[in-house]
């Protein structure tokens, strides 16, 4: 099961299971400016049952609404990954994975790159 989660806080099937994440995870925002993303693993989760699945969904949903940088993101109960695209802004991915944490605990910023001070 595959969904994505965007910013306009509504919750949809992925339009296909066979396009890749490369394929649907915008790199510019609409006015062409680049953005950043993350991924967040939350290990076991495909496993859980789907009461603690929804919950982890809605909890996500919720955490990103609340975020306007937000543009894109993905949550692959396949790969226990959860992929976010937002725009740029200093302090951002840490805030966003923060604030994601609270409300999922198990999830672990998988990496990202911070410009040396």
């Amino acid at each position: 099961m595959k969904i994505r989660i965007h910013a306009s806080d509504r919750l949809a099937p992925a339009p296909s299971p066979a396009l890749p994440l490369w394929q649907l995870a915008p790199t510019r925002d609409h006015a062409g400016r680049l953005l950043t993303d993350f991924m967040m693993l939350i290990p076991r989760l495909r496993s859980r049952p789907a009461s603690e699945i929804e919950r982890a969904s809605r909890d996500i949903q919720a955490v990103l609404a609340l975020h306007h940088d937000v543009v894109f993101a993905d949550l692959n109960l396949k790969l226990n990954l959860l992929w976010v695209s937002l725009r740029p802004r200093p302090g951002a991915i840490t805030e966003l994975a923060a604030a994601i944490r609270l409300r999922v605990p198990e999830a672990v910023l998988v990496a990202h790159y911070a410009e040396p001070r």
